[in-house]
């Protein structure tokens, strides 16, 4: 059985992605297009459908990472502040993006809270991951037949 541990990450997210527009509990806030999404950035993302990108981003780390709360999705989309003189500082992206993008997939029911604290992929969530990484994975093989073996 093919996952997500199986295939890159940048052709897998943009597939789930593209699957979570079909969902109706995912949309962008009305103030996904003013905010920056974390305070190492400059500027708002350019995208206009980023919201599912990160959306799909997010999820992907909830299967791999385990239970996971929206504190560490928040570090784990963070970066480098620029300081100016000083050196630069680690810093956590925007936890309200990471908070109300795991509110959204909890309602479409593919992430559930888990009793010790973060949340876990549900089985429809695995399904879905599971048949865009397989699918990601038979059109890898068709231009490298060695991967079949994994199929």
């Amino acid at each position: 059985m093919v996952t997500a541990f199986d295939v890159p990450a940048d052709k897998l997210i943009p597939k789930i992605a593209e699957e979570l527009k079909k969902v109706e509990s995912i949309a962008p806030p009305d103030w996904a297009a003013y905010v920056k999404t974390g305070r190492h950035r400059e500027k708002s993302p350019v995208e206009n459908d980023w919201w599912h990108t990160r959306a799909a981003a997010v999820l992907r780390k909830i299967y791999v990472e385990g239970p996971v709360g929206t504190t560490r999705l928040a570090a784990m989309f963070g970066g480098r502040a620029d300081r100016g003189s000083k050196p630069n500082k680690a810093v956590r992206g925007s936890r309200s993006i990471s908070r109300v993008t795991v509110q959204q997939l909890e309602k479409g029911q593919l992430v559930q809270k888990q009793k010790d604290g973060g949340r876990v992929v549900t089985p429809k969530g695995r399904k879905m991951i599971d048949a865009m990484s397989t699918q990601i994975l038979k059109d890898m093989a068709a231009q490298n037949p060695e991967l079949t073996k994994y199929l």
